[in-house]
């Protein structure tokens, strides 16, 4: 029996803020790579999960939500997304059953790189809505390849995504070890488990002007001993981030820790400090140390 040529090959899941990328990379990838909150513009880097298997690597990436920058931050995020598409042997365009055409999605309509577009949250569909929204898309977009329409919350057609990246991938040896499965380095998804509980324990301007720095991570036999700082823009916020008696940073701690010693399969000491770093998200060269424009 011939044996089947490997295939491998960079995908990047592409769309506006809050469709749901991060929700689907984690469903194809099978590992919670990318945090995911039900505020826009959570996803901040390029995040790369890899799945293997006996004839494919398939290395997905997350991107940030596509927008038109505002500030430093953002462009570092969009900078992102033009390399993620540059890379790309597959694009999956996210859209989410609501979404219209506008002139964010200008860039696809002249790109060689095959594009499956996703309509995301049709489990939330009335009537004809889908096949209405498939011919729209067909006609918006006239070089997208196939459309299939999913639910990253009930996992409806995810499975299909697998066959049609597949048939699209060049043949090629992998370019990742077969037991790695993400580019991230522990100490970032440490960061980033922290970040995602400052999402969901804040509210209004307090979660975006927030960004988390590693210190130290210590991975001792029967602990991981993480030093961690908060830097948020403003002394109004730094106080909101603490709360009343430290009550509010001691509960995105306390959940923190709980998800850090789930993700790392070990017991965690977490400790969490709050500084002030005034306009950080306008100014490039602390960007830099926060590991954007890599």
């Amino acid at each position: 029996m011939e044996q089947k040529a490997f295939k491998s090959g960079f995908v990047s899941i592409v769309g506006k803020p809050n469709v749901g990328k991060s929700s689907l990379m984690n469903k194809l990838v099978g590992e919670n790579v990318s945090i995911i909150t039900s505020k826009a513009q959570t996803t901040r880097h390029r995040i790369m999960g890899i799945l293997n298997g006996e004839d494919y690597q398939i290395v997905y990436s997350d991107t940030p939500g596509i927008l038109e920058p505002r500030y430093s931050l953002h462009e570092a995020m969009m900078s992102y997304v033009k390399v993620s598409l540059e890379d790309a042997d597959v694009i999956l365009l996210v859209v989410e059953l609501h979404d219209k055409y506008d002139d964010l999605f200008e860039r696809f309509q002249k790109t060689e790189t095959p594009i499956v577009l996703l309509i995301n949250k049709v489990d939330l569909a009335k009537g004809s809505q889908v096949e209405d929204k498939v011919a729209y898309w067909k006609q918006s977009i006239p070089n997208i390849r196939e459309i299939i329409p999913v639910s990253a919350k009930t996992g409806l057609n995810v499975n299909r995504i697998l066959d049609v990246v597949k048939a699209y991938l060049p043949v090629h040896p992998p370019f990742f070890p077969q037991d790695e499965y993400t580019n991230r380095t522990e100490r970032f998804f440490a960061s980033e488990i922290l970040r995602e509980k400052i999402f969901v324990n804040y509210e209004e301007e307090v979660p975006y002007s927030c960004e988390v720095a590693i210190n130290s991570f210590k991975d001792e036999p029967d602990i991981i001993r993480i030093s961690a700082e908060i830097y948020v823009e403003r002394d109004t916020q730094k106080g909101i981030v603490i709360g009343k008696g430290g009550t509010s940073l001691k509960k995105v701690g306390t959940e923190a820790r709980k998800d850090m010693e789930a993700f790392f399969g070990k017991k965690i000491f977490l400790e969490t400090h709050v500084k002030v770093a005034g306009n950080w998200r306008k100014e490039k060269n602390r960007l830099r140390q926060f590991g954007y424009f890599e």
